[in-house]
């Protein structure tokens, strides 16, 4: 097997054993540690230092360190994470949480450089183009990777599926799930939610196991970037140099398209964490039990992961102002259907739907937005996408913030709302666009983007 490929495979690998463990554990975190908002805090949290890690960092470590040794330490604070969940209070899980979202930035970006010199490397090597191994080799990646929401979620339901204990949920407590939500810790007035502790301790053990095989994998097969590769690790870290790149995210809101992009991007975070935070809460674990919180994320999982790829493809010969109505359409219709459902367990089938329509869309807005960022920032790549994950992360912590102080008919007015306004400013950025080249179409043109697409999904 050829070298570079090798070391492609193992940060795949490595990357699916980690997000295997911490996919699961987040789609859990709201209704496992329900108490005080404990599990939505943390999350809250965790986005938050993420925003901190993504503008100090990843520079500074991946320059003191190296690639490798950035990607074995970063996994290290998701392992610390993963821990944390074993005495879950808020004295193990906010400190750990901050960790892991310092460790976010750095593990992406370290990637993001190892991927992008191995690809260098081989191309030289080979006579070929630079950028068509590169993105041969992030195709590698996210195909094996965006498997990791399948196993971590299917992990967490076979588990919980073997409590000995089924109890019958009433329909007066079936009365406080949906979204005229009682406001209560729907885990222990249901009877559904809560498994036996030893069911728990052995899921966070094998989570906990996983993100260990991760780091020996890094550690052991990874290979060391050469000293003729160093110049080029170098040239990635220092051009353009951290401080500049600092200002000039925030600089970059001068362009009035990256102001009226706000409302798009933020919106991709209360859509991610709606689903994650209160849809498994207040409906699945509610009505159903929370054994049933990862089958149902792996159906969101898997249609994102298809429909990413199907998008991907057909945007150049559809546009992406349709792709975006598609979407609009498909979660303003979940949106209205969410308000009026009241969940049932006889209903079954519906509680795999609504995850299926909200992966259509995620899979819209993920894909389009970065293609969107591509476009109309080519020439600031660097400052558009971080100001991408500052937007998107902050979006995150919003909706995981307000997620234990608001009903959630509430809080679906508001990703409504949210998501009318951002319609209406991106508009206006497809009409400046529009009028300031009438004759280019821009919808047509590509960029591969998907690295920084994953970023904000940590």
């Amino acid at each position: 097997m050829e070298k570079n490929l090798k070391n492609v495979l193992v940060i795949s690998f490595g990357f699916l054993l980690l997000f295997t463990a911490y996919g699961g554990l987040q789609s859990l975190q709201s209704s496992l540690h329900s108490e005080e908002g404990l599990g939505v805090a943390s999350l809250s949290v965790l986005y938050a230092a993420l925003i901190l890690s993504s503008m100090f960092l990843p520079p500074v470590l991946i320059k003191k360190l190296g690639c490798k040794w950035t990607i074995a330490g970063s996994m290290c604070c998701y392992i610390a994470f993963s821990l944390g969940n074993f005495y879950a209070s808020w004295y193990t899980l906010i400190p750990t949480s901050v960790i892991l979202g310092l460790g976010g930035a750095p593990l992406w970006s370290a990637k993001c450089t190892y991927l992008t010199i191995a690809g260098n490397s081989y191309a030289e090597k080979a006579g070929k183009n630079g950028k068509d191994i590169i993105n041969q080799y992030f195709g590698v990646f996210f195909l094996i990777f965006q498997s990791s929401g399948i196993w971590g979620n299917l992990i967490s339901s076979l588990i919980f599926s073997q409590a000995s204990t089924k109890v019958e949920i009433s329909e007066e407590n079936l009365a406080c799930c949906g979204a005229y939500d009682c406001m209560i810790d729907t885990t222990n007035t249901t009877g559904s939610g809560e498994p036996p502790n030893s069911l728990i301790y052995t899921l966070l053990g094998i989570y906990t196991a996983s993100g260990v095989l991760a780091v020996l994998l890094i550690v052991i097969f990874l290979d060391q970037i050469k000293s003729d590769q160093a110049e080029t690790e170098k040239e990635i870290l220092e051009k353009p140099s951290f401080w500049s790149t600092f200002l000039a995210t925030f600089q970059h809101l001068k362009d009035k398209r990256q102001c009226l992009l706000i409302p798009l991007t933020m919106y991709s975070g209360f859509e991610q964490g709606f689903l994650s935070g209160d849809y498994t809460k207040t409906y699945v674990t509610c009505a159903l039990g929370i054994h049933y919180v990862g089958y149902v994320m792996i159906c969101f999982s898997a249609v994102n992961s298809l429909c990413s790829l199907f998008f991907g493809k057909i945007s150049q010969y559809t546009g992406r102002k349709l792709l975006f109505a598609l979407a609009t359409v498909t979660n303003t219709a979940c949106i209205i259907a969410l308000l009026l459902w009241k969940p049932h367990p006889k209903q079954l089938a519906v509680f795999f739907i609504f995850p299926a329509l909200w992966g259509l869309s995620d899979a819209v807005w993920q894909t389009q937005t970065n293609g969107l960022y591509g476009v109309l920032f080519e020439k600031h790549k660097e400052a558009a996408f971080a100001n991408y994950r500052l937007w998107e992360s902050l979006g995150f912590v919003i909706a995981f913030g307000y997620s234990t102080k608001l009903q959630v008919y509430i809080k679906l007015y508001i990703l409504l709302s949210v998501l009318v306004l951002s319609m209406v400013t991106y508009g206006a950025v497809e009409y400046i666009e529009a009028k300031s080249s009438p004759g280019t179409p821009t919808a047509t043109k590509k960029e591969k983007v998907a690295p920084v697409t994953q970023e904000t999904h940590m």
